[in-house]
């Protein structure tokens, strides 16, 4: 991967570390940090073999992603607007469904795109400094990288909607207690070591189980497939492999299974 000069992306032990680095800016999401997180992405698709997770945190101590780069509004038409969220749709539907479990880091303000961005991995783990907010409603428009559907999918109907019609921000405790973060952190430090804990309970697991659980849990909010029939296919899939025969043979034999991902 070539050097970025909107994110920092680092291979670690046994996961990506991905970091929006535009601190001056709160780590605003403008268009081609978009386009660099997607790169980073597109590569880990194809080279996760060996990786158990992938950390999206931002540079500092303030902000995960304060928000779109509300510059490039400027002079936005509807022809205009439309390729801006696909753009923003293409990214976060990426991570969604990324084989890997994705963790955000969410270290200070997560407001509009950068909520939209946390809401997309799959868990979020969020320092004691950590405000969320739909804000969109105060600049005439409404989310538009998935947030009405996500954040209402997470955290429900009435408070989703609560949250994007006042454009109230809500602090970490808030965001626990609503079920849109997973767990609480101390700062940036404690927010890792607890990222690479439950890495390293992922790593003991088997990965093709892990990536059909998230294809599986997807599926239930794709109103385009059967997720009950694509659960039947992902059981098929596991039960075919070496990992599914060292799981049960490890069950049987009362000890830790040892599986290769294969």
């Amino acid at each position: 991967m070539k050097n970025f000069k909107n994110i920092i992306f680092d291979k670690r032990d046994n996961y990506y570390l991905i970091k929006v680095n535009r601190p001056k800016n709160l780590n605003a999401l403008n268009q081609d940090t978009i386009a660099e997180l997607k790169q980073s992405v597109d590569f880990i698709k194809t080279n996760y073999k060996g990786f158990f997770g992938v950390v999206i945190t931002g540079e500092g101590d303030k902000s995960f992603v304060a928000g779109a780069d509300i510059k490039e509004f400027t002079g936005l038409d509807k022809k205009a607007s439309l390729k801006f969220c696909k753009n923003g749709h293409e990214l976060f539907n990426s991570i969604e469904n990324m084989p890997i479990p994705v963790i955000a880091l969410v270290n200070g303000y997560a407001l509009g795109g950068g909520c939209e961005l946390a809401l997309s991995c799959h868990i979020r783990i969020a320092t004691k400094n950590a405000y969320f907010s739909q804000p969109e409603i105060n600049l005439g428009i409404i989310p538009g990288y998935g947030g009405t559907q996500r954040l209402t999918q997470i955290i429900g109907k009435s408070r989703a909607l609560e949250l994007m019609l006042t454009g109230e921000m809500i602090n970490s405790n808030k965001a626990l207690d609503y079920g849109l973060v997973n767990q609480l952190a101390n700062d940036n430090e404690d927010g890792l070591v607890k990222c690479e804990e439950f890495i390293k309970t992922l790593k003991r697991k088997a990965p093709i189980a892990i990536k059909n659980v998230i294809k599986s849990v997807n599926n239930f909010y794709d109103k385009s497939s059967n997720g009950f029939l694509e659960e039947i296919n992902s059981f098929s899939e596991c039960s075919s492999t070496s990992d599914f025969e060292e799981g049960v043979r490890a069950f049987i034999e009362k000890r830790c299974p040892d599986f290769k991902g294969e």
